[in-house]
């Protein structure tokens, strides 16, 4: 007759498990990757890795797949000739070029393990860039450059960035294996070095775009590889492992991050509190849909002067709607209000068959500023978005990226040459102006920042 184990039994499996899974380690062989993770080192070979330096990702992955086999093929003598793997170690002996992964990641997980030596100067990069700092905190040559306050932040932001240096000095001493957990979402990343928090969810900034003004500067990209950066002295690296994350958890971290204050203006069930085209829309279950071949405006009966507004959006093929930022009430949005904030699907052109101007991609405030394009879900999705309206100022983060920061009251230009009479309004409601496609949004909540 079989039993059950009971549960000191299991507790002595488990802890069984886990002493061979050390063991298993320090004896060289690569350790099993905690549940939901992948190894991006399989402990015997440099297998599914590739070199490159510090150079931007976008240009590569932007190439032909002959063009980048070429480059990728050309990087693997100076990667064996400065990369080993040592009883289950990937060892770096301070010089070539750095490591970095076949595969491209969007949001994810990262767990490592690293030792260092004195005067090294090491990182990962996120989407191929700088990235999160390891180096030697007591090295007299770096203390200018702010080591003295240790590794695991994104030193390469720009200066007065959040995050370019750590919260805490969290290194360990030389000789000692340090634990480093990345999450990235976005362009927002948290970093844990030995288990201490080092960065809370900063913006990580784009390197390769420091030299151009700063409203031309891009978000880093939305996909790209993992690398191992390393200069200076010899570096070992163990139990590299990756987790990618879901849409439905970004958003819950996205969320999380924006704090308290936030009052929802949607009940889920019906549009009390909210005017204008209310027939044009369905509202049950938690979800406000527009229906195809219905338009107008749907608003709150609140007004709103500075906020900051948080919503889930769905979209179709060719999906076409926008935020109402500070809507009076009647007339066209997209004039009449401060600005229409587009919401819009990312490939329009190609699902429409219709051309589309920069200043109406998603984000935009539409036909004054462009936004960045590039950072939405697969449609089907549900995408995450903040706005934040201070005074003439608007920023739009999508999914975790900065797409669109722009001060309204220095816009000189106007697509079709059309002015903008309510750029300057300064007060109305939030709302969101329908173009007759199904598009979906929920979750919808402001903070009052006036």
């Amino acid at each position: 007759m079989r039993t059950q184990p009971s549960a000191c039994c299991l507790k002595s499996v488990f802890a069984a498990t886990a002493l061979f899974a050390v063991l298993l380690s320090s004896a060289g062989f690569a350790a099993e990757p905690p549940p939901g993770f992948t190894a991006l080192f399989n402990g015997r070979d440099l297998d599914g890795w590739w070199g490159a330096k510090t150079e931007d990702p976008r240009k590569y992955m932007a190439m032909s797949a002959d063009e980048f086999a070429q480059k990728r093929d050309a990087s693997l003598d100076d990667i064996r000739a400065h990369w080993s793997v040592d009883n289950g170690e990937l060892v770096n002996d301070g010089k070539g070029l750095f490591l970095t992964t076949d595969k491209y990641y969007g949001d994810f997980e990262l767990l490592l393990e690293y030792k260092a030596l004195p005067l090294g100067d090491s990182g990962v990069y996120l989407r191929g860039c700088p990235q999160v700092q390891i180096w030697d905190y007591t090295n007299p040559k770096e203390l200018k450059n702010g080591a003295d306050k240790g590794s695991g932040a994104l030193w390469n932001n720009f200066k007065g960035s959040p995050g370019r240096f750590p919260l805490v000095l969290a290194d360990k001493p030389f000789g000692e294996w340090s634990h480093l957990r990345v999450i990235m979402v976005g362009s927002r990343v948290w970093v844990w070095l030995n288990h201490q928090l080092t960065v809370d969810g900063a913006i990580m900034d784009n390197y390769y775009d420091r030299k151009l003004p700063k409203a031309e500067r891009a978000p880093i990209p939305p996909r790209g590889p993992i690398q191992l950066q390393t200069h200076g002295s010899e570096i070992r690296w163990r139990d590299v492992f990756i987790r990618e994350i879901p849409g439905a958890e970004a958003i819950s971290i996205l969320r999380k991050r924006s704090g308290v204050g936030f009052s929802p203006i949607f009940n889920g069930k019906n549009l009390d509190g909210w005017a204008g085209a209310i027939d044009a829309v369905r509202a049950e279950n938690g979800v406000i849909t527009w229906q195809p071949k219905k338009g107008g405006t749907l608003y709150t009966k609140a007004e709103y002067s500075d906020f900051v507004a948080q919503l889930d959006f769905k979209l179709p093929p060719g999906g076409n709607n926008g935020l109402a930022i500070r809507y009076p009430g009647k007339g066209n949005p997209a004039y009449a209000g401060m600005c229409e904030s587009q919401i819009l699907d990312d490939n329009y052109e190609k699902n429409t068959g219709k051309k589309l101007k920069k200043l109406q991609v998603h984000g935009s405030a539409y036909g004054m500023v462009a936004a960045h394009r590039g950072y939405q879900r697969p449609l089907g999705e549900w995408n995450y978005q903040e706005v934040t309206v201070v005074g003439s100022t608007i920023m739009v983060e999508l999914n975790g990226t900065p797409i669109l920061n722009a001060d309204l009251s220095t816009v000189t230009e106007f697509m079709d040459n059309k002015q903008h009479p309510g750029k300057d309004v300064e007060k109305g409601h939030f709302g969101f102006a329908g173009h007759n496609d199904p598009v979906a949004f929920r979750e919808i909540a402001i903070k009052r920042l006036k």
